[in-house]
């Protein structure tokens, strides 16, 4: 395994990791949970990632609960969770000083921990002040109960003013961003965020480096039993694959088949070693129902030196979805 330094501190984190978004307390069990997780653990995985609303809390109950069975050493793990979705209440939602705190305590209660290692605002909240926010999140890191806070699909300004509100305050700032980011979503990570990795010192925990399985080629011949898009609640997942749109990308994806085949790889270890060559990725967040997934996952290491300048030449032939910089017009 390799390890990335998280933004500009001093966090090493696997480069590739596992979260529980649609698999753990769902779509499998405490049994599953605990060998995918002891698979990734194995393969060298340091970074485990699970938010409030996952599973309605059941994704951190399970995520817990395999902690404590495998005995692991603590201070060995980075944890995170994501606080904006807790409940049904008024006050469940969101990203107040009051759910913030009383979020994250529930949170910690069903984790079984006195504190993760990263917290992230799940997504933006614009009914509540950014400068309350940060000031939230500092308070929590100075009581211990998190070490690093974070954003997830936080626009670019968004991340500038809790900066700057941080300076001008003497409050601590977001390290990190954990935005969408695969071949086929490309615009918010490579072209809104450029700027920010060396001026904030931006480190990425990415989601869906897989664009919810398109790129493992599962559904190059339709829509497969068993997977995600036929579980309840996803039924957007399946509109999404319905549209024109989507037929293209899954012709992207038809395309890059011969490319990982001469890489002696799957679709899916090239797509991870595609995010992984990007060196603003700190690390690509995988997901797994079974722990063989996971093993096959971590080879994606083992496919990144291959990516040379003339393989990354085909793949972007066939993505042809690079986004354009401004310094490309200089």
């Amino acid at each position: 395994m390799h390890y990335r330094y998280l933004g500009r501190s001093g966090l090493q984190v696997s480069a590739l990791s596992l979260g529980g978004w649609v698999t753990w307390g769902q779509q499998i069990g405490d049994d599953l949970t605990y060998e995918c997780m002891t698979a990734a653990h194995a393969a060298g995985v340091n970074f485990f990632d699970t938010a409030e609303v996952y599973a309605n809390g059941k994704s951190e109950i399970a995520m817990g609960n395999a902690i404590k069975q495998a005995g692991w050493k603590r201070s060995d793990l980075v944890l995170s969770t994501k606080i904006f979705w807790g409940g049904q209440g008024v006050n469940d939602k969101g990203l107040s000083r009051k759910h913030i705190i009383e979020g994250l305590d529930a949170s910690l209660a069903r984790l079984q921990m006195d504190y993760v290692d990263l917290v992230f605002c799940h997504r933006p909240d614009c009914h509540t002040p950014i400068e309350e926010t940060v000031r939230a999140m500092t308070h929590v890191i100075n009581q211990g109960k998190a070490f690093y806070w974070g954003t997830s699909e936080w626009s670019a300004q968004e991340l500038m003013e809790a900066h700057a509100i941080a300076r001008q305050e003497h409050l601590i700032p977001p390290l990190m961003e954990q935005p969408q980011y695969n071949m086929l979503e490309r615009v918010r990570f490579e072209k809104e965020y450029a700027r920010l990795y060396d001026l904030l010192g931006l480190g990425t925990t990415i989601w869906s480096p897989l664009a919810s399985g398109l790129l493992t080629g599962k559904y190059n011949d339709g829509l497969p039993q068993g997977t995600r898009v036929s579980l309840p609640g996803y039924e957007w997942l399946r509109t999404e694959f319905e549209k024109p749109e989507t037929q293209i990308k899954i012709g992207k994806v038809q395309q890059l088949a011969p490319i990982a085949t001469d890489l002696a790889c799957t679709l899916a270890q090239l797509a991870l070693a595609w995010c992984l060559k990007n060196p603003n990725v700190s690390t690509v967040i995988t997901g797994a129902s079974r722990a063989s997934q996971v093993t096959e996952n971590m080879k994606a290491i083992d496919v990144l030196p291959k990516l040379t300048d003339d393989v990354m030449a085909r793949i972007e032939a066939v993505l042809q979805n690079k986004p354009h910089l401004a310094e490309d017009f200089r």
